[in-house]
């Protein structure tokens, strides 16, 4: 079947780590199109050759496959040449055979694009794609420091310290405390003079789980982790500051303003969120493209009239991190998630009805940053919630200005 032609110019970019193969198709006066094959390195100068090149044709269209993290330097090269690209999903352009040489594909992308039968993937603006950088760092960082912890409590039980039992933090403040003081060879008896009084175990008890029987081995490695755990806070501390100084923008200050409301979301999140997802929700169309884009709906299989089970695509999966976090979070407040999730989670289980919910959450992060409106909950009667706060204070102002008795307002 021939492809119509929707453009006279196009370009197509197979893109490797040392190599971009390029294709240009190009219609000549006459309506037949000429082909023009070029590659370039992967270099600094080359992707500057790259972009004069296709600056020199004046495409209508460039697009390149979202090969790994290849595309991303391309891209940024077209970019400050004034060239937008589009980048697409390798899925929608399938492998067909005789087309698997790199000019083969490079020649395809540029005939799908010619014909109009590519859409480009969501790429946010310069800023983002650097902060996606810092914030993306910082849930290594994070998974990082988790590991650590655990690797913590791991060798304090090895040693016969139980102090996990006692306390329910274990790297709160007091048991940070008792903690290095244990492990730099203090008493059981010093060790609790750093116990806060808000600790519901007993002193006799702490005592207890702070008896163990701690080797030299043991305050080596429990040494070392502690200061590798106190240096990766401090190091996320940094990263906080650095991602949510740089989201300084009047429209992105309101966006994350706007995604705090939502129950199991705090600032650091909605700003790792945010730098994922952009404040511009056109570039999705609609909740659905977003959450499908993230990879939180249901696959479709559809056959004969029937709709069979099918797992969830592949999608982002740093979105899908931080809103199975925020699920998590969210179930255990009073709103419409914990409901959903009470609903689902005898039928389906906890991690598919984890996974319902953050679907529900991004949709509703989707209208909220839209609308431009904050989070209201359906099952929370807000205005009762006012009364109950403001109710006293309106009664004592009102009986104060003579509006009420003041038998009224001892009620």
């Amino acid at each position: 079947m021939e492809l119509i032609a929707l453009y006279k110019s196009v370009i197509g970019l197979d893109v490797h780590q040392a190599r971009i193969t390029a294709c240009a198709i190009v219609e000549a006066p006459d309506g037949k199109p000429r082909v023009e094959r070029r590659q370039f390195g992967a270099f600094r100068r080359d992707r500057r050759a790259l972009a004069d090149w296709c600056a020199g044709l004046k495409p209508e269209m460039v697009v390149m496959e979202s090969t790994g993290i290849y595309w991303k330097s391309p891209y940024a090269a077209l970019e400050k040449a004034g060239i937008r690209a589009l980048v697409v999903n390798a899925r929608h352009v399938k492998k067909v055979p005789g087309r698997k040489t790199d000019v083969s594909d490079a020649e395809w992308l540029a005939s799908l694009a010619r014909a109009g039968l590519l859409r480009g993937s969501f790429v946010p603006p310069a800023k983002l794609r650097d902060l996606r950088l810092v914030s993306r760092q910082r849930q290594k960082l994070s998974g990082q420091l988790s590991a650590e912890k655990n690797r913590l409590g791991k060798v304090l039980s090895d040693a016969g310290v139980r102090l996990g039992v006692v306390v329910s933090d274990l790297h709160g403040k007091s048991a940070r405390a008792m903690t290095k003081a244990i492990v730099l060879g203090a008493t059981p008896e010093a060790a609790l003079a750093h116990a806060s009084k808000q600790l519901k175990a007993s002193p006799v008890e702490i005592k207890a789980a702070l008896d163990g029987e701690l080797t030299e081995a043991h305050r080596f490695v429990a040494g070392e982790i502690l200061g590798h755990i106190e240096a990766l806070e401090t190091r996320l501390a940094r990263f906080d500051a650095y991602l949510v100084d740089a989201l300084d923008t009047p429209r992105e200050r309101n966006a994350l303003a706007l995604l705090q409301t939502m129950p199991g979301i705090d600032l650091i999140g909605a700003a790792m969120l945010l730098v994922e997802i952009g404040s511009d929700m056109t570039a999705f169309q609609s909740p659905q493209a977003l959450a499908s884009w993230a990879g939180l709906c249901p696959g479709n299989n559809e056959s004969a009239g029937k709709r069979k089970s099918a797992k969830s695509r592949k999608g982002n999966p740093y979105v899908r991190r931080l809103l199975c976090e925020f699920a998590n979070c969210a179930v255990k407040t009073t709103s419409a998630f914990r409901a959903k999730f009470k609903g689902l989670v005898i039928r389906k289980g906890r991690k598919r009805a984890i996974i319902a919910c953050a679907h529900k959450m991004l949709r509703t992060i989707f209208c909220l940053i839209a609308r431009n409106q904050a989070y209201r909950d359906s099952t929370v009667d807000y205005d009762a919630m006012m009364v109950k706060r403001n109710a006293p204070r309106w009664i004592k102002a009102l009986t104060r200005h003579g509006f009420l008795p003041f038998a009224a307002a001892t009620r």
